[in-house]
Order: C-alpha cells, then structure tokens, then sequence
C-alpha cells in the first residue's frame, strides 16, 4: 500500500514545529551571524552576557536607544596562513550583531560594559526612560 505525500509533508511540518519549540524552549534558536546572550533581571537591573570570542574590544561597538540594545562585532579577516595553507577553514566569520529589546526603561547614564576573555556584560540599571541613543563605552 502506497502511502499518501500529504501524510509525509503533515510529518515533516510536526517534526519541525517540534524543534522549533524544543529550540524556544531551551533558550532559544541560534541564528547564523547571531551573538548568543543571557538576558538576567534582577530587581535593580538587567545584565546581558554574551559571548564574543575571538573579538578585540575596539571590534565591538554597543548603543543603546528606544529600550533596544544593539550590539556590532566586526573583526578584519586574518588573511592566508603565513606558513603553508588550509586545507580545513571554518573560522572566516568576521561580522556579528544581536539586538536586545528590554522589557523596562534603564537608566541610560549608568549603563557600564565591560569585556574580558571573549565576554561581554552590560549592566543596564533600571530607571527612567530615555529618548536618545547612547554610544556605550566598553572598559
């Protein structure tokens, strides 16, 4: 008995909206080109983490406006190997980015970042809303 090629699409539609589920609910789906972060909150502010390895501070650039923090990484491509050649390259991605609705108005005057071994946090302290975007400097 021939099965019927709806039946397979109605399968494959499921198994999909499976993972997908499964995906949002472990975290979230990663998005090619996307920065996997941690959104925290506690009661005085939000700390956003996120994980930028093989960055330099100058290749990131964060702001801040209308409650959406937006984040820019972008590194220069090393190039050819000095010594020989490839013969295996997956590490040629030199652009991320990521931006973060927060649920409240921060206090965008005390908004610190900070970047060590490949990490990011941004403490965004709640408070009042501003209407114009911050430059976030990065210590």
């Amino acid at each position: 008995m021939r099965r019927n090629p709806i039946d397979n699409i109605e399968e494959m539609l499921d198994r999909v909206s499976r993972q997908v589920e499964e995906g949002m609910t472990a975290g979230g789906l990663q998005v090619p080109g996307s920065v996997p972060v941690d959104v925290a909150d506690t009661d005085e502010e939000y700390v956003v983490t996120a994980d930028l390895p093989g960055y330099e501070t100058d290749d990131i650039e964060l702001t801040l406006s209308d409650g959406t923090l937006r984040l820019e990484a972008n590194r220069t491509d090393e190039g050819g190997y000095a010594e020989g050649r490839y013969l295996r390259r997956e590490r040629t991605k030199t652009s991320a980015s990521r931006r973060i609705r927060l649920p409240e108005p921060v206090d965008e005057e005390s908004v610190a970042a900070g970047f060590e071994n490949g990490v990011l946090t941004v403490r965004l302290p709640k408070e009042s809303e501003g209407e114009d975007s911050k430059r976030i400097d990065i210590e």
